[in-house]
């Protein structure tokens, strides 16, 4: 039986030694029709050498300069050619049959234009891990949380959420996407540079009429903050930045207009939250992050019309019609499996 294409394409930037230590698991995959890529993003490490001397079956794409991951993987994906991409983080560590179950639920329908398997913590594997746990979700104001994870409370995985279902958003550590519809939707936004891209491109999908899975039966598990950690004001910076880009290129008029005053002032008390708890540097990157989505306003117009040009439906799976920040800081709620 033919084996639809895939390719496993990992975006990278230094860190050699986050390839020696998880390269061999992703090369002991049991899917035979996978080929391996890593689109480098001009590493000034010794990570090209090291591939060229111990992976000769990797396909290298050199990047001239450092696009990060939505730039980075739009150029890299212009040169592989695959039924099915997976962008995976070169700080995962596979299971050998991790491919199969994913690929299989995609070639059931071809509406289905995104998955994640489930994500766990390498450091503690039998706990879901941050980055996408069991599949992602989102709430009434635009908070993204995780079936397995709200906010930085991670469940133990019990098998609670093991069944194969429809999600809002797929993880960007594991990604499997059909390569058909990312390109259809143009990829992924490249002013995002990391973070928040692949909830970009699972809204645009799902608008676009195609559907985002979870498929717990694969397994993955996730370092977490290779590339930059939880504890970064970059990337508080740019979280609080692109989840506002978001949902003003996403979000229906008739929501846009009163959601985004809320959450600014949502944001403004996060910023006085970090600033009591003495993490100034994180208060100003939230600062910084609405200065710099209200100066380029321009962009972010030119942005809205093109996405919202590309809506087919308002028909959105995945999303919890409350409000995450008041069910989790108010009402206590620490698992998923409580909202409902």
């Amino acid at each position: 039986m033919h084996q639809p294409k895939v390719a496993a394409v990992i975006i990278h930037w230094n860190r050699c030694k986050l390839l020696e230590q998880f390269l061999p698991f992703l090369m002991a995959s049991t899917y035979t029709n996978l080929e391996v890529y890593v689109a480098d993003n001009a590493s000034t490490d010794d990570t090209i050498p090291f591939l060229e001397a111990h992976y000769p079956r990797v396909k290298i794409i050199r990047l001239d300069k450092n696009y990060g991951y939505a730039g980075g993987y739009n150029e890299a994906l212009k040169h592989v050619k695959a039924d099915y991409y997976v962008l995976i983080n070169n700080d995962i560590e596979v299971t050998p049959g991790w491919v199969e179950p994913v690929i299989a639920e995609m070639q059931k329908n071809s509406n289905i234009a995104a998955c994640q398997p489930k994500l766990l913590q390498y450091h503690h594997k039998d706990k879901f891990e941050y980055a996408g746990a069991a599949g992602g979700m989102m709430d009434s104001l635009g908070y993204v949380f995780c079936r397995g994870r709200i906010f930085e409370v991670d469940e133990v995985d019990k098998h609670q959420y093991q069944e194969t279902t429809e999600i809002f958003w797929a993880s960007g550590a594991c990604l499997f996407m059909r390569a058909e519809a990312f390109h259809e939707v143009g990829g992924f936004d490249k002013h995002f540079f990391a973070h928040m891209e692949e909830v970009d491109i699972c809204w645009r999908l799902q608008q676009s009429g195609y559907k985002i899975m979870a498929v717990p039966a694969s397994e993955v598990y996730h370092v977490g903050g290779g590339t930059l950690s939880k504890q970064s004001p970059q990337k508080t910076y740019l979280n609080f930045k692109n989840s506002l880009c978001m949902l003003f290129k996403n979000l229906p008029t008739s929501k846009l207009i009163w959601l985004i005053p809320v959450r600014s002032c949502l944001d403004l008390l996060s910023s006085i939250f970090f600033l009591m708890n003495a993490l100034p540097k994180h208060s100003w990157a939230i600062h910084r992050a609405h200065a710099d989505f209200f100066f380029n306003i321009g962009q972010w117009i030119r942005l809205r019309k093109e996405a919202q040009a590309q809506i087919k439906t308002y028909d959105l799976k995945g999303t919890f019609k409350g409000s995450i920040v008041y069910q989790h800081f108010i009402k206590k709620v620490r698992y998923y499996s409580e909202l409902f």
